[in-house]
């Protein structure tokens, strides 16, 4: 029985009800109701959970970039690293709006699900990865998101619905493409018992503490954790699936090929060579995935602009794979070269990062703008399509990567700029893209290393 009790005059309720008949406009009804499971700070505690799942599974796939060899899988690691993040920040949003400011909200960390990750990154390949983060976390995560959506108030807490349902559409096309791919691992080999004996591993894991939402019953946490004979390693080198041929000792295509396709510095050459880099931006998912997990914990949105940067990047692999075939290649012919990813991976993020943002991205924009007025004086409409958006992208990159490099290093741009190049001096001599004399020391300019390294 309701607590209150209604005051109202026979006249006024009466003359409410002639008005309402009167009215000439019959609009759709609002069938909700006031009423939910949750107070304001019941609902922020379980938002509180999805989102640090949401920004740990963003981390854990950066992790992975090196180590994926498959290029479908790597590119939609790519698109889904950004998924999660951008999840983790609707979440983090609406936590502002639910009590919590965003300091608050940047120092949530959480032991389970600490522990959840770490098991699952122990992932024996990139099959049992997709079955981890996607059949068995992702899985769990759209079912809680579901529920929620059905508990909650959906008046008073219509914000968070309205951003759940905005996440549930990114997780449609991810968890229906990840069935798929597991699928495809089977059918072409993987034990598919291994498979799903991970997936009830971490699955139990998962019950062990409690569910995503940590309110269901926790079970007893089962033997032989993987993370017990030690702890996580993210890979240093890149991986490339069978499909391609590579190469590491050169950036320059016409060397590494044996002999020019084209005339040198002609406008076929140019083309090619910038299509041919689009497609190797493989190598740049895994950079950009890999900054995500070795500054983790530093900035919420320099992380957030990373794993958008690794999204961009794996569209323009996608760019570069598509229109080599418009351009009547099999890409897979084209030989991929491996030579940033091979000196970026094992060095430090600073280094990395500068090395392909402030080299790498700047030097694109240095010669893209001629390369597409080329492309339409000589009816390439191909090219021009492409590298438009390219350009627009690597603008946007630069730009935010000014900011990413302060939660990198304290360094000065000078002291910077000069380790990077000594660094890369010392890969590139090591992979013998460089040669020198017994005894000599030399450090390449930024614009030898934006040749050789080839972004």
């Amino acid at each position: 029985m309701s607590a209150y009790v209604a005051v109202s005059r026979p006249e006024e309720r009466e003359a409410a009800a002639a008005r309402q008949k009167e009215f000439r406009f019959r609009f759709p009804r609002d069938p909700r109701r006031l009423g939910g499971k949750y107070s304001v700070d019941e609902n922020a505690a379980i938002l509180t959970r999805f989102f640090y799942l949401e920004y740990r599974l963003a981390h854990a796939l950066g992790s992975w970039t090196l180590a994926i060899p498959e290029m479908e899988v790597k590119i939609e690691t790519g698109r889904h690293i950004f998924w999660h993040a951008d999840a983790a920040k609707k979440f983090r949003e609406r936590l502002t709006e639910q009590e919590l400011n965003f300091k608050k909200v940047d120092a949530i960390r959480d032991a389970e699900i600490d522990l959840l990750i770490e098991e699952l990154l122990l992932a024996e390949n990139s099959a049992e990865l997709m079955a981890g983060a996607h059949l068995v976390v992702g899985r769990a995560l759209q079912t809680a998101y579901r529920h929620h959506i059905d508990d909650t108030c959906p008046i008073a807490d219509a914000p968070t619905i309205r951003l759940m349902k905005q996440i549930l559409m990114d997780y449609e096309g991810m968890l229906s493409w990840a069935e798929e791919a597991v699928a495809a691992y089977v059918e072409g080999g993987v034990d598919g018992a291994k498979i799903n004996q991970w997936r009830w591993h971490l699955g139990r894991v998962l019950s062990a503490i409690g569910g995503v939402t940590g309110r269901d019953p926790k079970t007893a946490m089962p033997e032989g954790l993987r993370q017990k004979k030690g702890a996580y390693v993210r890979a240093t080198v890149p991986l490339r699936d069978s499909r391609f041929t590579t190469f590491a000792q050169t950036g320059e295509y016409d060397v590494a090929d044996g002999s020019p396709r084209h005339v040198h510095d002609s406008y076929e050459a140019k083309a090619l060579d910038f299509v041919r880099t689009q497609r190797d931006e493989l190598d740049a998912i895994e950079a950009f995935g890999t900054f995500l997990w070795d500054i983790r914990f530093k900035d919420f949105q320099a992380e957030y602009d990373l794993a958008r940067i690794t999204w961009d990047e794996a569209r323009h692999t996608e760019i570069g794979h598509n229109t080599l075939q418009v351009m009547g290649y099999n890409p897979f012919e084209l030989p991929n070269r491996l030579t940033s990813s091979t000196c970026r991976g094992p060095m430090e993020a600073e280094y990395a990062f500068t090395a392909i943002n402030a080299f790498g991205e700047v030097a694109v924009l240095k010669t893209i703008h001629g390369l597409i007025d080329q492309a339409r004086d000589n009816g390439d409409w191909v090219l021009a399509h492409a590298s438009d958006f390219v350009r627009a992208d690597e603008r946007t990159h630069v730009r935010k990567g000014q900011t990413i490099i302060k939660h990198m290093t304290n360094m000065s741009w000078k002291d910077l700029e000069f380790k990077t190049r000594e660094l890369f001096t010392e890969c590139l001599v090591g992979l013998g893209a460089v040669k020198k004399g017994d005894g000599d020391w030399f450090t390449l300019s930024r614009e030898d290393i934006e040749r050789l390294v080839g972004e």
